[in-house]
């Protein structure tokens, strides 16, 4: 059985260059603020990141926590979240790029995890 790659949503307070930089790697990265989507709300973020087939990295954890046990609660399915600390450039691009290279989008399903488990 093939997996399927992660494809990440950046949310606005990630450094904006991630995404290119990923893609540089061969991963899939698209920055919030890149979009028409730029500064809509955290629940409809989550919305656009599921239509989109897109696991979202954040460092709201504040917002995106209860979000996601609210979408629990209610039966809702998303493709990851991913919570992040604020970190220096290059430690944040070896971290996603470990967590990319390690899980698959099937394992990101409906989680929610902390990209500092990929140091």
């Amino acid at each position: 059985m093939s997996h399927q790659q992660v494809k990440l949503l950046l949310d606005e307070h990630i450094w904006v260059g991630l995404a290119a930089a990923l893609k540089e790697y061969g991963f899939d990265a698209v920055h919030i603020t890149l979009t028409a989507y730029r500064g809509i709300d955290d629940e409809r973020l989550l919305e656009f990141a599921v239509s989109q087939n897109r696991a979202i990295l954040t460092n709201n954890h504040r917002d995106f926590v209860p979000l996601a046990r609210h979408w629990f609660e209610s039966g809702k399915e998303h493709k990851g979240i991913i919570l992040s600390v604020q970190l220096p450039r290059g430690e944040l691009l070896r971290q996603a790029r470990n967590l990319l290279d390690n899980l698959s989008a099937e394992h990101l399903n409906n989680t929610v995890c902390w990209l500092q488990e990929f140091k």
